[in-house]
Parts: structure tokens; sequence; C-alpha cells
């Protein structure tokens, strides 16, 4: 019995730990890009997109395919018309009519109709288009994949910046409340004056004030990052990554010497996509001058009766069919035709000039990314040489206060160094990796 509660307990136990594990989710930074890319709503809508274009293309096409219709009628001549006839068919006086009524009061028919579109230059082309939107679609939905990553990245280094900035607020507020203390204790004892008190209790406030927002922030980036990666804002996320070896990780200058393949661009192609949208609406504009031509061929059969016995063995009803073909020519349009020829025109010579455009501005941006990037390393390289001297020059006055070689003033404004290279160290390390994604973006390999 022992034995049995003490493997129930166990299994209690692991099971208690596995739902823990699967109540909080862990990532890495690429982990985390993997997960928002199928569960980011934007990326999910993007998905959608491609398979609504490729519904688009099967309506298109089927445009084309033989198209059947049915029909049913059913007519009841409530007050039947009465037309007028000469009496004298019917043996009464010339001059005079007799008024009679023809058929039945209830009709009933059923036709099915066979349509086939066997020209039309406006299908072609449409059929052609519909090939472009589903390019199109694709490379929008790579497009929003980009942009979930770079904003995944920027909202995961947000978070660990959050954090890091919590552990050095509480690390400053350690020294400063012990600092303070022993100040205090001096001050009592008459050995120092009441101003060095006020000093550190204004730098302390400040940064318990500071603490409480990093706070605040940690809490708000965390929600920010679960919103990106579409995970409920509460969930309480755990990350794998550390902010200084992630940084570490990122700071590769090989990137600088990587070719850009402007087909790989993904704002280039969908410059392009602009470009072959315009180039069939110019087919299309052009297609409106020729002819369409169109075959059908129906079956249908009719009853007619004074009352509803349609349903009857009976009933009569009579069969009729019809072949038929429908050719439209374009003969005139008062050049409404030609000028709209000619808008495609000038818009698919817009696009082409937007296309060149945008190789122009792509180069730059690359230009731009890279010095971007490398100027982000060399920022880091430079706060955290600036660091290291702000903390020894902090450490310094330290001991130079205590033994009344610095004045409060001059601590406070060592302190207050220290605490602005803390914070430009941290945004070194988030800007090298947000100016790598920014960078990876364009080159797109």
């Amino acid at each position: 019995m022992k034995q049995f509660i003490l493997t129930a307990f166990t299994i209690g136990l692991s099971f208690a730990s596995f739902a823990q594990e699967q109540a909080t989710p862990s990532f890495s930074l690429e982990e985390a890009v993997a997960y928002a890319l199928e569960n980011n709503y934007k990326a999910i809508n993007a998905n959608k997109d491609i398979i609504d274009a490729q519904k688009q293309k099967w309506e298109t096409i089927a445009g084309g395919l033989p198209q059947i219709e049915g029909a049913v009628s059913y007519q009841n001549l409530l007050k039947q018309p009465v037309s007028l006839i000469p009496a004298e068919f019917f043996g009464g006086e010339p001059g005079t009519f007799t008024p009679i009524t023809f058929g039945q009061a209830q009709t009933a028919s059923a036709t099915a109709t066979l349509k086939q579109q066997i020209f039309d230059g406006s299908y072609i082309v449409g059929v052609q288009a519909s090939k472009a939107f589903i390019s199109y679609s694709a490379n929008n939905k790579e497009k929003t994949d980009l942009e979930v990553r770079k904003a995944v990245v920027e909202a995961y280094g947000n978070v660990l910046l959050a954090r890091e900035s919590v552990l050095i607020f509480e690390k400053n507020r350690e020294t400063l409340s012990k600092n303070l203390y022993e100040t205090k204790k001096i001050y009592e004892n008459g050995l120092g004056d009441e101003e060095s008190v006020d000093q550190l209790q204004i730098t302390l406030s400040s940064v318990e004030n500071q603490l409480r927002n990093a706070q605040r922030l940690e809490k708000l980036t965390l929600q920010m990052l679960n919103l990106v990666m579409g995970l409920d804002i509460s969930t309480p996320t755990v990350l794998k990554e550390d902010l200084d070896k992630l940084t570490q990780r990122e700071m590769d200058l090989r990137l600088l010497d990587e070719e850009l393949t402007m087909e790989n661009n993904v704002d280039y192609k969908l410059a392009y996509n602009l470009n072959e949208q315009r180039f069939f609406e110019l087919k299309l504009a052009k297609s409106r001058t020729l002819p369409t031509l169109n075959a059908f061929i129906n079956y249908g059969s009719t009853a007619f009766s004074e009352n509803f016995d349609f349903f009857n063995g009976e009933q009569q009803w009579f069969d009729s069919s019809i072949l038929g073909f429908d050719l439209s020519i374009p003969i005139f349009s008062s050049f409404k035709r030609n000028a709209s020829t000619a808008r495609a025109k000038i818009a698919l010579d817009k696009a082409k000039n937007q296309l060149e455009e945008s190789k122009e501005n792509i180069r730059l941006q690359l230009e731009n990314a890279k010095s971007e990037y490398l100027f982000s390393i060399e920022q880091y390289d430079t706060s955290k040489a600036n660091l290291a001297l702000a903390e020894r020059i902090e450490q310094k006055n330290q001991i130079k206060y205590f033994e009344g070689l610095a004045s409060s003033f001059e601590l406070r404004q060592a302190q207050t160094q220290l605490y602005t290279a803390q914070q430009e160290y941290l945004q070194s390390m988030v800007g090298v990796i947000n100016k790598k994604t920014e960078l990876e973006t364009i080159i797109n390999n």
C-alpha cells in the first residue's frame, strides 16, 4: 500500500512538473522567431492571402470553362388576358368581335443551359494576371515574415534590456543604500555634514524611481513580445538568451561584405509585381478591341394545365432545345478604348520608373544599414570601455569621499556618470542586435 501511494505521489509530481513546463513556454531568439512566423496574427493572415489568391486564380480559370445553369418556372394566370377576334370567323355578324382567351391558365417549365466561352481576350489576360497575383501574395507573405522577424528581435531585445536594467538599478540601489547608511552614521557622530546625506538621498530616490519604472517596463515589454509572437499577453514566457552573449553572437563583420542580389530583396520583388500588374492591365485594355465568341445549348420541357397537376403521370410535357452562338464585335466606342489603352500605357511607364527608383533606394538602404551596423558595433565597444572607466571613477570617488578627499557633490557626479554609462552600454547591445536584423532584412539571403 505504501509503495502504491509513493508511486502515485511520484506520478502526480511528474504530471504537475509537466503541466508547469507546458504552461511556461521558453524560447531562444530563433525559437521565438520561428514560433511567431506560425502564430503571429499578421503572418496567419498573410498565409490566408496566399490561399485566397489561389482560389481567385481558380475562380478566374473556371470562368472560361463550361457553365451549366438550371431554371424552373411556374406561372398561374389568375386573370387570363382576353383577345378580340372578328365575330365573322365564328359565323357572327361582320364588324363585331368575340372575346376569347388563348392557352391554359397554368404553365410550368424546366430548362438546363450549357454555356461555353470560345474566345475572350480578357479571359486569357485574366488567367495570366492571376498567376502574377499569386506571386504578389507570396512576396507579400515574405515581407510580412521579415517584418514579424524584425518585430520579434526588437521585442525580445527590449525584454532583455528591461531585465538587465532592473538588475543594474537594484545593484545601484543596494550600493547607494549602504553609502547613505554609512554617511548618516558619520553625520550622527559629528564627523560629516548634512548636505552629504541629502545628496545621497537625492541620488537614491532617483535610482529607486528608475527601478520602479524599469520593473514596469519589464512587464510591459514581455507583454509586447507575447503579442508579437501570437501568445496571450499574460503568458509568463521565459527567455533563454543572455543579452551580452546574444550581442556577441550578433557581431559578424563578414555581413558587411555580403553582396546584394537585387532579386532577393522583397521590396524589389513587390515593385516588380507592380510592373507585372500594370503590364497585364495594358494587355487587358488592348484585349477589349477583340471580338468575343460564346456558344450555348439548352434543353427544356414545358407543360400547360388548367389545374396544378404537373406531377400527374398523365401530364403531357413538350420538349424544346436551342443551340446558339453569340459573337460580339467592338466597332466604335468614340475613342473610349483608345483612351483606356493610353492610360494603361502611362501607368506601365510610371511603374517602370518606380522599379528603377526602388533599385536605387534599396542600394542606398543597404549602404546606410551597413554604416549603422558598423557604427552600432563601434558604439558597443566604446560604451563598454566607457562603462569600465565610469566604474573605476565611481569607486575612486567613493574611497576619496569616505576618506574626506572628495565632496558629496563630486561623488554624485561620478555616480550619475556611471548610471549614464550603464544605460548607454545596455542600449548599445540592443542596437547591435537590431541593426544586424535591419541589414539582414535588406540582403535577405
